[in-house]
């Protein structure tokens, strides 16, 4: 009696997909990590783009300082608390078709601004259409490309996604302050919406919303691996559901009290406020501006080989040495202006670089431990209450300048708080057992 052929069904029931070939050298998920580090590479550059815009809109619109700030405090702030929505969209609909919208959101928002004629305007555009495009973006981005599609490595390629952001202001700033001198804003602006769209086809091309969209396990996934269930619920629901569950575990609210104290030590401290800082000390603000583009430049070594020793020691410690050691470097940092910039100076900004945001792979790697699929969404509203903390301090800080005259009571504060961090990262325990995945 002839044997019949397994039919289709079957096979569609199949609850893996089929191994890979062996033939493959060079697993898709470098690839789409590859195209991932090239768009968070673009956010970056689009969301600090305004900061070289202020003096030519204030020049040619008479807006004060402090109007154009606002668009800018809208887009820092729209960028964390859209985060965690755009991953649970993300979740919902795919990574494709978000980062994609997003792109296409950003270059709206960058190109609307050269017809612009009201400060509200500019509030509109790049406050609100490009800050929610970049937050589609966000570091919960880098969550879910390394959970979807990495078993192993997690914690490098978290790190070198995170190296993006650094990357992206270095790569586009020079460029964009060179058309603002020359041919002005509006070229630069109409830069950023093609460079927008310019992407949207390679995230088509290349990118995919899980390895099993092509025949694929994750990088490093053994023969037993199992697809993880798909939530149906909306994003939104999805978005707000996890933050429900996550708000009654311990290790959620010691996650975003470290996390809000990083973005305060980092963006809204030490990223605003050092240029003034330095130049209340007599350096010209040109030398001030090199020393925070050094920073980034060094960060990017800093954050990989924090994702390198995410995947060897536990993050718990990681995070704490960390924390302590950028307490100690805000601690001693008002000892060390002068008018001009000497090797402790330079010391401190190579070794505060190295610290600057290799507090993300450790971070991202307990969201997942402890929430599981959920993980994403949830560092997600982590990465929000890190924006929190950036703009609260921004504006205390300033507002200490203006009380004292300094910002040293500015840098002693940040300096313990991160001492504070420390201890809380100590705080976390390992859970139970693994975080089940969320349908």
């Amino acid at each position: 009696m002839p044997i019949a052929a397994p039919d289709a069904s079957a096979k569609a029931a199949a609850p893996n997909p089929a191994p890979e070939r062996r033939t493959r050298r060079v697993h898709r998920a470098w690839w789409v990590a590859a195209v991932s580090f090239v768009a968070l590479v673009g956010a970056a550059a689009f969301r600090a783009t305004p900061s070289v815009f202020i003096e030519p809109l204030h020049d040619e619109f008479g807006w004060s300082h402090g109007t154009i700030s606002a668009a800018i405090s809208v887009n820092i702030l729209l960028y964390g608390l859209f985060s965690p929505f755009a991953s649970a969209l993300q979740e919902r609909y795919g990574i494709r078709r978000v980062v994609s919208i997003a792109l296409a959101l950003i270059a709206a928002g960058s190109g609307a601004t050269v017809f612009m004629t009201a400060s509200w305007q500019l509030v509109l555009c790049w406050g609100f259409i490009v800050g929610i495009g970049t937050g589609s973006m966000a570091m919960a981005f880098v969550a879910t490309i390394t959970n979807r599609w990495f078993i192993a490595r997690r914690g490098l390629v978290s790190g070198i996604l995170t190296a993006g952001g650094a990357a992206g202001q270095l790569v586009f700033l020079p460029l964009v302050g060179l058309m603002v001198e020359g041919p002005g804003w509006r070229s630069a602006s109409i830069l950023v919406s093609l460079t927008a769209l310019a992407m949207v086809p390679l995230v088509l091309l290349v990118v995919r919303d899980r390895p099993e969209d092509v025949g694929l396990r994750p990088f490093g996934a053994g023969p037993d691996y199992t697809t993880p269930a798909v939530s149906g619920s909306g994003a939104a629901r999805r978005a707000l559901g996890s933050l429900w569950r996550a708000s009654g575990s311990r290790a959620f609210w010691l996650l975003a009290g470290t996390f809000a104290i990083c973005g305060a030590s980092t963006n809204g401290l030490v990223g605003a406020h050092f240029v003034p800082a330095a130049h209340d000390h007599g350096m010209p603000l040109t030398a001030a501006a090199s020393l925070l583009a050094v920073i980034g430049i060094v960060d990017m070594i800093g954050t990989v080989f924090s994702g390198w020793l995410t995947d060897r020691f536990d993050p718990r410690h990681l995070l704490a040495v960390y924390y302590a050691l950028r307490g100690v470097s805000l601690l001693a940092l008002p000892t060390l202006f002068a008018d001009d910039v000497k090797p402790p100076m330079l010391f401190f900004i190579v070794f505060y670089g190295l610290d600057w945001v290799a507090t993300v792979p450790p971070t991202i790697a307990l969201c997942r431990e402890h929430f599981g699929e959920d993980g994403a969404v949830v560092f997600g509203w982590v990465l929000a209450s890190h924006q929190f903390g950036a703009a609260l301090i921004a504006w205390g800080a300033g507002f200490v300048r203006d009380a004292t005259g300094n910002y040293d009571p500015a840098w002693f504060t940040a300096g313990a708080l991160c001492a504070l961090a420390a201890v809380m990262s100590l705080a976390l325990k390992r859970p139970a057992a693994p975080a089940a995945a969320t349908a």
